[in-house]
């Protein structure tokens, strides 16, 4: 017996009600409404209206998540969209930092700054040197996806699953649904899929990323099956993998 049913007390008085009273049988006399009898064909349409209904399964929303919303999550983003999924993505950090002329001069913006304004931003200063380490394509790309890099501390939105890209990005996420106080009580899974931060290795953990969303998506109880969905992923995909249950 389902536990959740011995402790709903509704069902326990239409239960002893159910018992204690035999209903009588209806006479015509009795019955003031109609009988609605339905054709064969309508008879089948009906059934495969409900066991339709029955199917229908609501497709979690998947946050991908790295430091400045730009390279890796922005990837998993995009690759996640065509996929079919539901996706939204966010950054860690403080700011959004993109490599500059040079390692000490990074290029600095706030989060909400548009894509589209960074890329016509490098293309003013150096079109050549940005479109040599790729920056221009990801901006490019990017914009194409949504408006502007978004910071995960600032974001209102519930995930049913986060998947960050970098530890400390994990942690990040932890920590501030931690500091959130779970108020809601709703569950998050939290996968940290370990990614080097550049154009290459994004696109091969896209891949893997999309394989982990499809997974899941495809599971009936995810709760129950995650361990051995972590488990068939380490085992095809060679990025190391971290596990958490927060709560919003």
């Amino acid at each position: 017996m389902d536990p959740r049913r011995a402790r709903d007390p509704r069902l326990a008085t239409r239960s002893q009600t159910t018992n204690s009273h035999s209903p009588s049988p209806a006479t015509p006399s009795q019955s003031s409404t109609p009988t609605t009898f339905l054709a064969p064909s309508q008879q089948e349409n009906a059934a495969s209206t409900l066991s339709a209904s029955k199917l229908v399964k609501i497709k979690p929303l998947f946050c991908v998540v790295c430091a400045s919303n730009q390279n890796r999550s922005m990837e998993g983003h995009n690759v996640l969209a065509k996929a079919g999924h539901r996706v939204i993505s966010f950054g860690t950090g403080s700011a959004v930092r993109l490599p500059g002329a040079s390692i000490d001069k990074p290029n600095i913006y706030a989060f909400g700054t548009p894509y589209n304004q960074m890329y016509e931003d490098l293309s003013s200063k150096d079109a050549r040197l940005y479109s040599a380490n790729g920056l221009l394509q990801m901006l490019d790309r990017n914009r194409n996806i949504k408006l502007a890099p978004e910071r995960w501390q600032e974001s209102q939105s519930v995930a049913d699953i986060v998947i960050t890209c970098e530890e400390r990005c994990f942690d990040a996420v932890c920590d501030d649904l931690l500091s959130r106080g779970g108020e809601f009580n709703r569950p998050v899974h939290v996968i940290n899929v370990e990614i080097k931060d550049n154009h290459e290795e994004a696109l091969i953990a896209g891949r893997a990323i999309a394989d982990l969303a499809l997974a899941i998506e495809a599971s009936d109880d995810i709760d129950e099956e995650i361990d051995q969905i972590l488990q068939a992923q380490q085992e095809k995909h060679p990025h190391s993998l971290l596990h958490a249950v927060a709560y919003y």
